[in-house]
């Protein structure tokens, strides 16, 4: 498992922009997106810190991410604290934790792993402000057992009914075709009774 303190997450507001531009091809107008200079900033110290933390090189496959974010403790707290001792953080302001998650998925992606789809199992917690904001967050690869869906692959395949055991009929009930009936299977007497229906 790797663990990293990470600082606290620029708001996805100011991790992506966008402009309006003139295409050179058409001369029509366009939005463009695009990663702000704080946002590349923000991806650059994460790098540094994961390679501080001793990783070379992406967790390759499925990972479990656990992320607890803390937002900053304001200066007013004890106060705040007196006259709510159990919600007091309730009105910190604190980015919220799919934007969190979606600024630290840009943020990691090929430095802690590949690509955020290899994301599999997300566990995000906003935790109580105690001090400066950051972002604790735990990578694991996920070991898999064998598939139980495998076993489907070894197996033979289910027998086929020689041609000869199917007899075409055909009867016509309440709108619907049955186009054959199987041996030992419901004979045309049972098809004609509405309790088969």
């Amino acid at each position: 498992m790797i663990e990293l303190v990470l600082p606290y997450p620029v708001s996805a507001n100011r991790y992506w922009a966008t402009r309006v531009i003139k295409a050179k091809a058409t001369g029509r107008q366009m939005a463009m997106t695009y990663v702000t200079p704080e946002a590349k900033a923000y991806r650059e110290q994460v790098a540094w810190i994961a390679r501080a933390a001793g990783l070379e090189q992406p967790i390759a496959g499925r990972v479990a991410v656990e992320l607890d974010l803390y937002p900053h403790r304001p200066q007013d707290w004890a106060r705040r604290a007196r006259r709510a001792p159990e919600s007091w953080d309730d009105d910190v302001q604190c980015i919220d934790l799919g934007n969190a998650e979606k600024v630290l998925a840009d943020a990691l992606q090929g430095i802690v792993f590949p690509d955020d789809r290899w994301i599999w199992r997300l566990v995000k917690e906003r935790k109580e402000p105690d001090g400066e904001g950051r972002v604790v967050l735990r990578v694991q690869p996920i070991v898999r057992a064998a598939s139980p869906q495998m076993g489907l692959l070894t197996e033979e395949p289910a027998p086929r009914l020689p041609a000869a055991v199917v007899r075409p009929i055909k009867v016509q009930r309440r709108g619907a075709t049955v186009a054959a009936i199987f041996e030992g299977g419901p004979q045309p007497a049972d098809l004609e009774s509405p309790a088969s229906f």
